[in-house]
């Protein structure tokens, strides 16, 4: 009996050691025709063990790529898509860049410092002034759901010229928002329908003899 671990390792394990036989078939035809018809139905065959690869864009694409890499590049046939070679098929794919975690007020999330920078960006009049109110209330929603033991309004007012570099300011006048009715509306949106009203219960009533 043979055992898996003396045989070669399989290229792509999720294509299984049969695919990896039916390409090696493919390689030993030596009529160009009857290779194509080959590498067609393996195809096919990758597709139905896949399912899963439907769901990307291209996806008959990347199973061609597989079959050429399972092949190590010798399965001369003809191809629908560009025909990769082993040197494209090493190379990594680039670095995606990560935000930067490096946020000084981190319960202020990510949405806040970019309308900051967009109200900074704005020329001085009313309607600046209006979004600079609405950043106030924003910042002093998102400090609560982080501490709903104590909010300072001054310390909202500070933190926002902080992260302005002293280019925000609320107008003297300005009010926040309750900190009561904040979290009023913050309980409603949590509580589930059916619990927000007095649920009504039937008067009970006797059996009739």
């Amino acid at each position: 009996m043979e055992y898996n671990t003396s045989r070669e390792d399989v290229k792509l394990p999720e294509y299984g050691r049969n695919v990896e036989k039916m390409i090696q078939h493919a390689l030993s035809l030596e009529d160009r025709a009857q290779r194509n018809l080959a590498a067609e139905e393996i195809i096919r065959v990758m597709g139905q063990l896949n399912p899963q690869l439907r769901d990307i864009a291209e996806y008959t694409h990347i199973l061609w790529d597989h079959l050429f890499i399972m092949s190590e590049f010798k399965l001369d046939v003809e191809c629908p898509y560009p025909i990769p070679d082993a040197e494209s098929a090493k190379k990594r794919p680039e670095r995606i860049a990560y935000p930067d975690g490096n946020m000084k007020y981190k319960h202020y999330g990510k949405s806040i410092p970019g309308y900051i920078k967009s109200a900074i960006e704005m020329p001085e009049g009313e309607e600046k002034m209006e979004l600079v109110r609405s950043i106030a209330n924003m910042m002093k929603r998102a400090y609560l759901n982080w501490n709903r033991d104590s909010v300072n309004d001054e310390v909202i007012v500070e933190q926002l010229g902080k992260m302005s570099d002293g280019q925000l300011k609320v107008d003297p006048e300005f009010q926040f928002e309750s900190t009561r009715s904040i979290l009023g509306s913050n309980l409603n949106k949590k509580k589930p329908a059916h619990k927000k009203g007095k649920s009504r219960k039937r008067p009970f009533r006797k059996p009739q003899q």
